[in-house]
């Protein structure tokens, strides 16, 4: 039997963090789930609440906390563009001050930590598909800047943590992922054109459709976390966590009004700037290292997250910030 352990999910009641929390939970470990809730909500962890083994923590990681934990799963940070571009200040502090404050509780007490970085680290990139390897094509002045070059000065800050401090750390870098608990106005792709296919409105693509993103559905991302964190001791990462299979963002919307037995018709927008061209995980590594791929085909994610999306009462859900879906 594995042994219990005590673990804090920062951004637990976000999108991936519910359903980390809520596999960590059923597996019998003592969870804390710790979110200031600026893009979460407590409904997304209500049905959590009445376990023993479940703590919720209302609580910013831009401010130090000092908890006695076994292991740290560091998923708090604003990841859609129309969250992150809101207070790009508050971003960064996220990623960068964050980081250091929870580094700093692993050193303390010898917790392993394992930080949720971002395919965005690879920017708009030149390589394709994106291996660990490659350093990037990223704008550090650009609007998405705040979020992408947050994200990889944490990576540095783990990685230097690791060096000088011998912090036990993990370091995965997460492609689109998409399914049931997103948040309806989070502004990604997936849930827009849901939202939008449901309504009949139009779906709205920016640029000419043609720009590729690979989709991995909640369950399997879970999984890689879960095997990243409790994997070989002698593999800290980066890791590529993602769906190889690319698909266009056109496709994505065709597929999606499909399913959704939808009446919408596509309009075209203006490309918003430093919009990534291509993005593709290359997973070898996760393969070889985890033995990790991912088993859900986007038209069976895409399924269960427009049943998802179905049932929603969406006066339920208060909008971040002052963007709106149009």
């Amino acid at each position: 039997m594995a042994t219990l352990k005590r673990i804090l999910v920062t951004g637990g009641a976000g999108f991936l963090g519910t359903h980390l929390c809520e596999r960590l939970v059923h597996e019998g470990h003592d969870v804390i789930c710790l979110d200031n809730f600026f893009t979460s909500q407590k409904n997304n962890v209500a049905h959590l609440l009445d376990h023993h083994n479940f703590e919720l923590i209302r609580h910013d990681i831009i401010q130090p906390i000092f908890l006695e934990v076994d292991q740290i799963y560091n998923l708090a940070c604003p990841a859609s563009p129309v969250h992150y571009q809101h207070n790009p200040i508050k971003t960064v502090k996220t990623s960068i001050m964050g980081a250091v404050n929870l580094l700093g509780m692993a050193k303390r007490v010898g917790a392993r930590v394992l930080q949720a970085s971002t395919s965005e680290v690879y920017g708009d990139p030149q390589v394709h598909p994106q291996p660990e390897e490659y350093r990037g094509n990223v704008n550090p002045i650009g609007l998405r800047a705040c979020y992408d070059e947050g994200k990889r000065c944490a990576e540095t800050l783990f990685f230097d943590y690791h060096r000088q401090n011998g912090v036990d750390i993990r370091v995965v870098r997460i492609f689109n992922t998409f399914g049931p608990r997103m948040h309806p106005y989070d502004g990604r792709v997936v849930s827009n054109f849901i939202i939008q296919a449901l309504a009949n409105k139009p779906i709205t693509i920016y640029g000419n459709g043609s720009q590729t993103r690979s989709f991995c559905y909640v369950d399997d991302l879970v999984r890689g976390l879960h095997a990243m964190m409790n994997g070989p001791e002698d593999f800290i990462g980066p890791v590529n966590l993602g769906n190889p299979h690319e698909f266009t963002i056109r496709e994505l919307a065709e597929i999606v009004i499909e399913l959704a037995d939808s009446k919408s018709v596509i309009e075209f927008r203006p490309l918003p700037s430093d919009d990534p061209a291509q993005r593709k995980p290359v997973i070898d590594l996760a393969k070889e290292k985890l033995g990790w791929a991912p088993r859900v085909e986007l038209r069976d994610g895409l399924v269960k997250t427009i049943d998802y999306f179905r049932g929603l009462d969406l006066s339920r859900f208060r909008t971040p910030t002052s963007h709106s879906l149009q």
